[in-house]
């Protein structure tokens, strides 16, 4: 069992989950056949072709109420599904006799520089996934040259990811909380760990039922219940990382919010200080508190979209939240258009939710989007294999991303636009009765 160092508090729910997986690997033997299953090892995933095969992957490894916590939507999950099936609607315009030396995907976001026009989108429990994973994604994606954003619900604190990193930029998400003095403090410190912007999440003032959540009885660390300690006993890989951390609970939050000394339960901290009442003027307090470029993540309607043109945001995120609130609300892409029509250039306009490719990135980028971002493909790729396992995960989209917008007759991603699309395929802004 991990020893608390001095001043920290080992609770009863990490002494027991200790107690679980240390049965198990007593009562068991360590499987360590992956290869002998047919999945790659990480240091060979020249196999690894898509992000399907690295999906297929962390499904095998990561325990089942993380993995269902990441690959899931609310309700009946129809805007989780249609967030991808809509971009497969789509087609591309396919030319030939055209030079394609010289290509390059290469492009900006906020002025940053970017290996291609993809950022790793904030996403919650990641250390979940895998142990330390919101590091590991940092560190992938400072090398591969692509902004990282770490979540207010991660499990490695702002801290440990700028530590880990040498201090380079990453972008932090906030959530608006009930209790403002915790959020001035998240600001203060997400200024301290060197962010290079705000991303301010605007859909999640109350939450989405997601069933599985409920059904898996979704923790952190998991609760040593009979039906967990057996499913752990079928993720070695994961438990072996587990006991190799001292990371397992929402590090940004766990001995930072006043009265949270052991934070186990998601659902109870969300519903006890995620703020209902969030108004366009908390958003006007946080941008003259932060000082800094500030993203609005959560745009879905061309109103709201002018309403963050107003507010002075650097840009703006098409997200429905990966399909995990408003079930029956539009795709991303789907209401891309209209966004874009709504705002012109006067910010940036960027889109999440559904992007399993590089081909994906290629046609939000034909109907407006300067820059995307990715949350279940990284996930995916963490899942499977760390770190190497997110370049895995950006390595196949770049790929995609180039010799698709080469089929299409462009070698520079800025050259992109509508008219590589077959018309008829792609959405249009939304007519208003």
């Amino acid at each position: 069992m991990r020893q608390a160092v001095r001043g920290e508090k080992i609770s009863h729910a990490e002494k027991s989950f200790h107690r679980g997986v240390l049965h198990i690997f007593t009562a068991a033997h360590y499987d360590a056949g992956y290869a002998e299953k047919g999945i790659p090892v990480a240091s060979d995933l020249s196999n690894i072709t898509c992000i399907e095969d690295l999906r297929a992957v962390a499904q095998r490894r990561v325990p089942r109420m993380f993995y269902d916590y990441a690959d899931s939507g609310s309700y009946s999950e129809c805007t989780y599904r249609a967030n991808e099936s809509d971009f497969q609607r789509i087609q591309l315009r396919q030319r030939v006799a055209v030079n394609l030396g010289g290509r390059s995907t290469r492009s900006t976001m906020l002025g940053q520089d970017v290996a291609m026009p993809v950022a790793i989108a904030p996403t919650g429990l990641t250390g979940m996934q895998h142990a330390d994973g919101e590091i590991l994604g940092a560190r992938a994606a400072k090398e591969f040259g692509v902004p990282f954003t770490l979540s207010t619900m991660s499990i490695c604190s702002l801290e440990d990811v700028a530590q880990a990193t040498d201090r380079h930029p990453f972008w932090f998400q906030l959530y608006v909380m009930r209790d403002r003095s915790f959020i001035e403090a998240l600001i203060d410190r997400a200024r301290a760990a060197n962010c290079s912007a705000l991303q301010l999440t605007l859909d999640l003032q109350i939450l989405g039922q997601r069933h599985k959540d409920i059904k898996n009885g979704l923790s952190t660390p998991p609760r040593p219940t009979l039906r967990n300690l057996l499913n752990l006993a079928t993720k070695p890989h994961w438990c072996l990382g587990m006991l190799g951390t001292k990371r397992r609970t929402f590090g940004n939050i766990v001995g930072h919010a006043k009265g949270v000394a052991d934070l186990s339960s998601l659902s109870s901290w969300t519903a006890e200080q995620f703020d209902p009442h969030l108004s366009w003027a908390d958003v006007e307090w946080i941008k003259k508190r932060w000082g800094g470029k500030i993203i609005l993540k959560g745009i879905m309607d061309a109103e709201d979209a002018r309403l963050a043109v107003d507010s002075g945001a650097d840009a703006l995120i098409v997200s429905n939240h990966g399909g995990r609130q408003l079930d029956g609300a539009p795709s991303s892409i789907a209401a891309l258009p209209s966004i874009v029509q709504a705002v012109g250039k006067e910010i940036e306009v960027w889109m999440d939710g559904g992007i399993r490719s590089g081909q994906d990135v290629l046609k939000a980028r034909a109907l407006g989007a300067q820059g995307t971002l990715i949350g279940r493909s990284f996930l995916y790729g963490l899942g499977a294999y760390g770190q190497p396992g997110v370049t895995r995960a950006l390595q196949i989209i770049q790929r995609e991303l180039d010799i698709s917008m080469a089929f299409c007759g462009r070698t520079q991603i800025d050259q992109v636009d509508r008219s590589i699309l077959v018309p008829g395929t792609y959405p249009l802004p939304f007519s208003v009765a």
